[in-house]
């Protein structure tokens, strides 16, 4: 009979004190505010921003991150030293950088070279290393190759969104809404719209409504160039597009593993000029600036609210404020970036400012 013992004592310490460490911080972070937006032009439908970017890396991405420290920390696939490797847009990246220095590991992230200069920096900030590629599309297999060669762990966050997650409760991002909602007007939504990125938002949020037997409904918007849209209409997995998204942090050139297409009940893809357009729009309301996503969010909102204004419906809607607009200054809030994108957000402006007085 052979005995081996692979890991140490030692090592189960170092491990039980990382997942502390991990909870700790989500132990000392009071929950995201739900903000109140305001749209006088809809007086019986109220819509609700949850305001991801308070989180201490500021985006919703913070929630992924930890799920996915804690579900590789305890599945035994990361070890004192261990150097952690991920595919990323950018802000997954940012607090997988936090939680990479909050535990003395090293960490890589492969992004796409069109990421912006801010995320990057952030990332840098947090202790990270940038590995640019030119094509979107080769991010996870470079990804791979990286953990392979330094005997690193790839968290693979467009597969494991999903199943880091615990989707019945334990305060995610669904059961915190319910909870926030509890004492409005209307307490259940008739609608709950968020972008994919990953696709491990909108599973979280649509199994939750089927656990707990909300009525809400789950819509997904997506920006130009992704194949989330066009897999879900088509009800085709292997959808793929040749580019990637513009608009950073939702969108992809593939359907993701993470994304549940029988848990999304309606999708909208948006215009980036649409997205960019509602940003802008959004942070004049609120006084200061929203990423592109939740311009995407917001756009797909009013898209609804209109169809229930003119249905007569009354009810409530809510969406994800993603990230702050600052990561975005020389990108998406730059009119010399815009003409050379291509982008003319000009056209979309009278019918937001419609909806938004």
């Amino acid at each position: 009979m052979q005995d081996i013992d692979r890991f140490s004592r030692a090592d189960r310490d170092w491990v039980d004190d990382a997942v502390r460490r991990v909870e700790a911080d989500a132990n000392r972070s009071a929950d995201t505010h739900l903000v109140r937006l305001p749209l006088p032009a809809f007086p019986d439908i109220d819509v609700y921003l949850k305001d991801e970017s308070t989180h201490p890396t500021g985006s919703l991405k913070h929630r992924l991150a930890r799920s996915l420290f804690l579900y590789a920390l305890c599945n035994g696939q990361v070890h004192e030293g261990t150097t952690i490797i991920d595919a990323s847009s950018g802000s997954t990246a940012i607090s997988e950088a936090y939680f990479a220095a909050m535990l003395g590991l090293p960490f890589v992230a492969v992004m796409p070279r069109t990421t912006s200069a801010e995320k990057i920096a952030l990332i840098e900030r947090e202790g990270g290393r940038c590995h640019l590629v030119d094509d979107p599309t080769t991010i996870y297999a470079e990804a791979q190759r990286l953990a392979d060669a330094t005997d690193g762990h790839y968290l693979d966050q467009f597969t494991f969104a999903e199943r880091a997650t615990d989707w019945r409760g334990n305060n995610n991002i669904a059961e915190s809404i319910f909870e926030q909602m509890r004492l409005e007007r209307f307490p259940i939504p008739t609608w709950i719209v968020v972008g994919a990125g990953t696709g491990g938002t909108s599973a979280t949020i649509g199994r939750y409504l089927r656990y707990r037997r909300h009525r809400s409904s789950l819509c997904v918007v997506d920006p130009e160039n992704s194949a989330f849209f066009p897999g879900w209409r088509d009800r085709e997995a292997g959808t793929t597009t040749n580019c990637g998204s513009r608009i950073e942090g939702i969108g992809r050139p593939r359907v993701e593993p993470s994304f549940l297409p029988g848990v999304v009940d309606r999708m909208i893809s948006v215009p980036d000029a649409a997205s960019i357009a509602a940003a802008r729009a959004v942070g004049e309301v609120l006084g200061r600036r929203v990423g592109a996503s939740t311009g995407t969010n917001v756009w797909g909102v009013l898209t609804l609210a209109e169809e229930m204004r003119a249905a007569g419906e009354r009810g409530s809607i809510v969406t994800l404020l993603c990230d702050g607009g600052e990561r975005y200054a020389n990108t998406y809030f730059d009119d010399g970036w815009l003409t050379e994108a291509g982008i003319d957000p000009a056209p979309h402006r009278e019918r937001l400012t419609g909806w938004l007085r």
